[in-house]
C-alpha cells in the first residue's frame, strides 16, 4: 500500500535551503507555537515586555519581530516603491510584486507561484489535504483552530479577561502567567540559591546569574546579555530608536521604564 503524499514531496527542489529554514521558522512560529506553548512549558523562557505575550527560546527571533508591532518600527525600504517592512522576508515577498518571479513550483504540474502559501494551497488539489489560509495575510494552517489563534493579531480580539483586574489577553497561557502577579504565586524555586519565581522564562534568566551564560549578542558591538529585553533595549542606543512618548510633552525614552519616571515631573507640577 503506498503511502500518503504529503505537501513537502512537492515542493520544488530549486528552493534553497535558507528559504525551507525559514518557511520552517514561520510554522513553528505560526501553526505550532500555541501547541507548543502547551505541551512544553519549560521551554518558555521568552516574554514581551509590553503585552506578556511568552515565546519559545528557540524562536527567540521572532520576540524581536514581534516587537515592532509596539514601536512601530520598519527598517526595511523597498528601492522601487519605497514601502516600508518591519522585516526583510515581508519585504523580500513584496518586491516580488515588482519582479514577476515566481519562485514556488508545483513538483506534479509545474504551476508556479509567487510565495510557498500559495503553493499549499494549490497542492491540495493533488493530495486531497486541506488547509486553512487566513484571508487577511495569506499565511496557511494545518487546523482551524490555528487559523483562530493567529486570527485574533489582525482582529485584536482577546478573549481570555483576568478577573480581577480586567486585563484581557489572546492566549489563555499568557493569562495565567498574569494571574500570578496577583495571588503571588511563585511554583518555580531555583534549585541553586531557592528563590522562587512565577514563570520557567524567569526562573531561567535567573539561573544565568549562576552559570554567567549570556546567550544573546549585540550584532553591531558584540555586547552580550542574559537575556532578549535588554538586548533589544540596548539596541536602541545603536539605531536611536525611542519608541516612548511623553504625552505631555512628546519627550521621547529608550525605555518605558524612563519614560515612567520622567512623567512624575509633570505630576509633581499639577500638585
Amino acid at each position: 500500500m503506498s503511502s500518503v503524499p504529503h505537501l513537502g514531496d512537492f515542493i520544488d527542489e530549486t528552493q534553497t535551503a535558507e528559504e525551507k529554514i525559514k518557511e520552517e521558522q514561520e510554522e513553528l512560529y505560526t501553526s505550532q507555537k500555541g501547541e507548543l506553548l502547551k505541551k512544553h512549558h519549560m521551554k518558555k523562557s521568552i516574554k514581551c515586555s509590553v503585552c506578556d505575550e511568552a515565546f519559545i527560546d528557540e524562536v527567540s527571533f521572532y520576540l524581536k519581530r514581534h516587537m515592532k508591532t509596539h514601536t512601530g518600527e520598519k527598517p526595511y525600504t523597498c528601492d522601487t516603491c519605497e514601502k516600508r517592512f518591519s522585516n526583510s522576508s515581508g519585504l523580500k515577498k513584496h518586491m516580488i510584486s515588482h519582479t514577476g518571479e515566481k519562485p514556488y513550483s508545483c513538483k506534479t504540474c509545474g504551476k508556479r507561484f509567487v510565495s510557498s502559501s500559495y503553493l499549499k494551497i494549490h497542492i491540495q488539489n493533488h493530495t486531497g489535504e486541506k488547509l486553512y489560509p487566513c484571508k487577511t495575510c495569506g499565511k496557511v494552517f494545518s487546523c482551524s483552530y490555528h487559523l483562530k489563534i493567529h486570527f485574533r493579531i489582525h482582529t485584536g480580539e482577546k478573549p481570555y479577561s483576568c478577573k480581577t483586574c480586567g486585563k484581557s489577553f489572546r492566549l489563555s497561557d499568557t493569562l495565567l502567567h498574569h494571574m500570578r502577579t496577583h495571588t503571588g504565586e511563585r511554583p518555580y524555586p531555583c534549585n541553586t540559591c531557592g528563590k522562587l519565581f512565577k514563570d520557567t522564562s524567569t526562573l531561567k534568566i535567573h539561573i544565568r546569574s549562576h552559570t554567567g551564560e549570556k546567550p544573546y549578542t549585540c550584532s553591531v558591538c558584540g555586547k552580550q546579555f542574559k537575556s532578549v529585553s535588554p538586548l533589544t533595549q540596548h539596541l536602541r542606543t545603536h539605531t536611536g530608536e525611542r519608541p516612548y512618548f511623553c504625552e505631555t510633552c512628546g519627550k521621547s525614552f529608550i525605555q518605558r521604564s524612563h519614560m515612567l519616571r520622567h512623567m512624575t515631573v509633570h505630576t509633581d507640577e499639577k500638585t
